[in-house]
């Protein structure tokens, strides 16, 4: 039973769930937004305002950190270039989730992810 566990697992186990938040987050970053259902989106939002978050110190530790975590250095570099020195002032809330509406083959919720 599942007794008051948290963790949404949006149908995959823990390893396909992780590399699916990864991913997800590699898209947000580099595009500066997707389009995904809304657990997804959900799911991944605290992510990327995490890695923002180490994205902004700036030091080679938090590079190496984000180096870790992601498998190519392009959202890296993004990161720690462009987008952390953006929000260097700001205490959060750096993503922003807006409905699109339902998708039309299941009717799941779509919601488009971005950075503010």
């Amino acid at each position: 039973m599942r007794h008051r566990n948290t963790t949404k697992t949006l149908g995959r186990s823990r390893s396909a769930r992780k590399a699916l938040l990864r991913d997800l987050a590699t898209s947000v970053i580099v595009y500066d937004g997707i389009q995904t259902t809304q657990g997804k989106a959900k799911a991944v939002k605290p992510v990327v305002e995490k890695l923002i978050t180490k994205a902004k110190k700036g030091n080679l530790a938090a590079r190496r950190q984000l180096l870790a975590f992601f498998t190519t250095e392009q959202p890296v570099n993004k990161l720690m270039d462009v987008i952390g020195p953006k929000y260097k002032d700001r205490e959060g809330g750096y993503t922003r989730i807006v409905k699109m509406g339902p998708r039309k083959g299941d009717g799941a919720e779509v919601v488009k992810l971005e950075l503010v």
